[in-house]
């Protein structure tokens, strides 16, 4: 669990620049599809923030047989969140 822990706070932190670049965006913009963008990154941050709070203080409630699953999905929102970063600062 510690493996996925770190990929979320990853996220968090790929996250935390999105919401930043896309306010930034806002301000000179004004553009409702921004607003939309901001909604939909602090819906994301929120997933992750409670997924690392779970697999801090439950970790031990979960199967390790869940962990691969787990670390798949995690995987898999990085790789987007990655892509999703570098075209936004494109």
């Amino acid at each position: 669990m510690g493996v996925n822990t770190l990929i979320n706070v990853i996220n968090l932190g790929l996250l935390s620049s999105l919401v930043i670049t896309f306010v930034k965006i806002y301000r000179s913009s004004k553009a409702n599809f921004t607003l939309g963008l901001i909604f939909f990154s602090g819906l994301l941050m929120t997933n992750s923030i409670i997924s690392v709070y779970s697999y801090v203080t439950m970790s031990m409630l979960f199967s390790d047989l869940l962990a691969p699953y787990l670390l798949a999905i995690s995987i898999a929102e990085l790789a987007g969140l990655s892509v999703f970063l570098k075209i936004t600062l494109e």
